[in-house]
């Protein structure tokens, strides 16, 4: 059910497996958005032991971007609301 290559995902669909996605909530604009894998991006921001926002920021949704959809014009907030759940974790 596992290609180690491009991830986890159904071989009969080719969608992703229900049990691989682990959803958490952020604040992005004011507005709950769901974020898979919340808890595993926090922990590899953490473990790079960064100090300024920004830098942590940038981390936070390059990782984020991997696994969730981001609209572009979005960023910013979702870099805001990510990097509260940083500090929040």
């Amino acid at each position: 059910m596992s290609d180690e290559k491009d991830g986890v995902y159904c071989r009969v669909c080719g969608g992703i497996v229900p049990g691989s996605i682990d959803i958490k909530q952020i604040l992005v604009d004011g507005k709950a958005t769901g974020i898979n894998q919340l808890e595993y991006i926090i922990e590899e921001v953490k473990n790079l032991g960064l100090a300024g926002d920004a830098d942590i920021k940038v981390e936070l949704l390059k990782r984020a971007k991997v696994l969730n959809y981001i609209p572009t014009k979005k960023e910013d907030a979702y870099a805001e609301g990510l990097l509260e759940a940083f500090k929040q974790g």
